[in-house]
């Protein structure tokens, strides 16, 4: 029986040291409404206490790459929770990048086989793998692959939409997105 194919591995301290911090990747925005967006978001979305202090004590750093744009309508809905969490916590490290800075990256965290950004990837503080998510939280995830199964992805994305519209505290993407750095900080199995 053949064998799958090896990716190469990937360096992920120097893809994480070549990416821009928030306050940078901000900056550098396409769309000033988006920027804007991006901000009220971020400045508008309160963390449960419960959440800032388990973020607060993580036992070990963690480091998330994140493959983001600002001119997507799901990056502008989640990168504010991600870096929220992050303002929560020192030991929380994200660095952004593109799809086109690191196409080698990008192809191993398609979504369904196509591209779809926000993907962010959990390291430890060795920089090993620990996980991803994205581009949406995975109930939503499911809608839109049904949606595609049946032929029907506009009324997955209505659906996919109300249910933004009823999270608006970003419950689902906190939970989602917890569990990864409570992995990546993981001081044993």
């Amino acid at each position: 029986m053949p064998r799958p194919a090896t990716l190469p591995p990937i360096d992920w301290k120097a893809v994480s040291d070549s990416g821009l911090d928030y306050a940078a990747w901000l900056k550098a925005a396409e769309s000033a409404e988006q920027r804007d967006q991006l901000e009220a978001q971020r400045r508008g979305l309160a963390l449960e206490p419960t959440v800032a202090a388990f973020l607060a004590a993580l036992p070990r750093p963690v480091h998330v790459v994140a493959i983001a744009e600002d001119w997507c309508g799901d990056v502008v809905r989640h990168v504010p929770v991600l870096q929220r969490m992050a303002e929560a916590s020192p030991a929380l490290t994200v660095r952004y990048i593109s799809r086109e800075q690191h196409p080698e990256v990008f192809v191993r965290f398609l979504t369904n086989g196509g591209e779809a950004i926000p993907k962010f990837i959990f390291l430890s503080d060795g920089f090993v793998e620990c996980g991803n998510w994205g581009p949406m939280p995975e109930t939503c995830r499911e809608l839109i692959a049904r949606g595609k199964a049946c032929g029907d992805v506009a009324t997955a994305r209505k659906k996919v939409a109300a249910r933004y519209d009823l999270d608006t505290t970003r419950r689902e993407v906190v939970t989602e997105l917890l569990r990864l750095i409570d992995i990546a900080a993981s001081q044993e199995p």
